[in-house]
């Protein structure tokens, strides 16, 4: 079954109606299942919501019971009602139809009675979590009813070809794509047809888990290996590398696996993006900044003296597969930094999040087999990175610029410093807040209670050591530079984070205000 969700005036029973006529299946509102009990919906919610909750509840346990229907639109609180998103999990694919706010409000005017219309900036924030958790986000922004049908058609190719059913997909219309996280590696068919398969990986980490992916991956490999540390991502490196697979004779129809951290997925995705002019790549990370962050969305980079990622491209892989079996041999401070891209989602995403992260203390300071919380801490910044970039790929609507939290003045540091990415991605957050409270739109005490954080799980937290005038001059080469301004992230609260655009000048005043001799 396919299961239709999102806020209200999303478009769900349209798309549903539309893709039933097109596939010639059967197509269930459940708003009409609810209205054949004896009642209007929209009557029914005005007199009594939670009566409706509970009659929409078992609405939907009917229809999934009884198999009769193909495609079903729910209605807008559905998802965030009881176990309601875990029976339709179960029973099939998930679609959340996004939509923002401003748009749901217009679209909404126009037609009829919605009781819970005055809520709806309320709502909006408390069900977005939930949309969040489907198994894919199509955006229905600047569409049309077409284009967004075709999209949940493509999505809907993607995820009954995904080796998982629990599968997260980004939505990319026919180059849409899972992402998998469990104990060990699901690959599939999903590298069937290559000619030749390169496995691309670093020292440390081929030599814990280069046998296993490559019995996952179940072909003869192609295996070629750099130095651990982010020095690998240069010119030097990714010319050899180059060089080494014309030699071994891949192609155009060839793909390479990346076995590693961020540097590794980075460089054998630039490696991926520009031989044969593109060839297809498949992210394995073994690191939380890579399963969370860098193995998603397809920013393929080297680094060059004047900072990081400068050089690089937009190259989507064809699968993410994470196995958290991984990170039971990451060194300890590669563990506890990868918590700086992991309270960074928790401030983009809210509360639950937050409480999750702070949850997985213990492992972060201790190690071990990742606890069950880590794999759900994980799963949702998968989600809130894969909705992110379904809606804004090429970073040009700036709605991907929110991933960016933590990161002007983190990545600035961490070329200054040779910190490891989370670990300056983490003293970036601080800076976030800093910046924010001096703009005027922080909560007071937020900086306090980040920095908190970040001490439970092991962090760096002595940002101002750090805020020397040579990371201010490499804030100014960020990628994001707009003249002599930046597009920051700021922090008004946890879940609730925005961009904006700030001049260098006032940013160095802030970080590094005049004091007196």
């Amino acid at each position: 079954m396919l299961f239709l969700i999102g806020f209200m005036a999303a478009g769900k029973t349209s798309v549903g109606n539309e893709l039933a006529a097109l596939t010639h299946r059967r197509f269930i509102d459940l708003d009409d299942e609810i209205a054949a009990m004896g009642e209007p919906v929209a009557s029914l919610v005005a007199r009594d919501e939670p009566e409706f909750r509970r009659r929409e509840a078992a609405a939907l346990a009917r229809v999934i019971d009884r198999g009769d229907a193909d495609i079903v639109a729910t209605g807008g609180g559905a998802a965030s009602f009881g176990d309601n998103l875990a029976r339709m999990r179960g029973a099939g694919l998930v679609v959340a139809l996004g939509v923002d706010l401003e748009h749901a409000r217009a679209r909404a005017a126009g037609g009829g009675a919605r009781p819970l219309l005055a809520d709806a900036g309320a709502l909006f924030a408390t069900r977005a979590h939930a949309y969040r958790r489907a198994h894919v986000v199509v955006s229905t922004i600047d569409r049309s009813l077409a284009e967004v049908v075709r999209e949940v058609a493509a999505v809907e190719r993607a995820w009954l070809a995904a080796p998982s059913r629990d599968a997260t997909l980004v939505s990319l219309g026919e180059r849409t794509y899972p992402i998998v996280v469990d104990d060990g590696w699901q690959l599939g068919d999903l590298l069937q047809g290559a000619t030749r398969i390169a496995l691309i990986s670093d020292d440390h980490v081929a030599a814990h888990w280069g046998a296993a992916a490559e019995a996952a991956i179940g072909r003869d490999l192609i295996k070629l290996s750099v130095a651990p540390g982010e020095a690998s991502k240069s010119f030097a490196t990714y010319e050899r590398l180059c060089n080494a697979l014309i030699e071994r004779g891949l192609d155009r129809s060839s793909a390479i696996v990346a076995l590693g951290g961020g540097v590794v997925g980075d460089l054998a995705g630039f490696v991926a993006a520009t031989l044969f002019r593109g060839i297809s790549v498949v992210q394995l990370p073994t690191t939380i900044v890579a399963m969370t962050d860098a193995a998603i969305g397809g920013k393929t980079a080297v680094d060059v003296p004047a900072g990081k990622n400068l050089v690089g491209a937009f190259h989507q892989p064809k699968l993410v597969a994470s196995a958290l079996q991984t990170l039971a041999t990451l060194p300890e401070r590669e563990r506890r930094a990868g918590f700086g891209e992991l309270w960074k989602y928790a401030l983009l995403d809210g509360g639950e999040l937050w409480t999750a992260v702070d949850a997985c203390t213990a492992w972060a300071q201790g190690g071990g087999p990742a606890p069950f919380e880590l794999r759900d801490v994980i799963a949702r910044a998968v989600a809130y990175k894969a909705a992110i970039v379904g809606r804004d790929e090429l970073e040009r609507t700036g709605h991907r610029a929110l991933l960016n939290l933590g990161h002007t003045v983190g990545h600035a540091i961490e070329t200054f410093s040779g910190l490891l990415h989370g670990e300056a991605v983490g003293l970036g957050l601080i800076a976030a807040c800093r910046v924010s409270a001096a703009l005027g739109v922080a909560r007071s005490g937020l900086e306090t209670d980040v920095v908190e954080a970040l001490r439970r799980t092991g962090m760096l937290v002595d940002l101002d050591r750090y805020l020397v005038s040579d990371v201010l001059d490499l804030v100014r080469v960020d990628k994001k530079r707009v003249g002599d301004k930046v597009r920051f992230i700021a922090v008004r609260d946890v879940g609730r984070c925005e961009s904006v655009e700030i001049a260098f000048a006032e940013l160095g005043r802030i970080l590094r205000p005049t004091r007196a001799p």
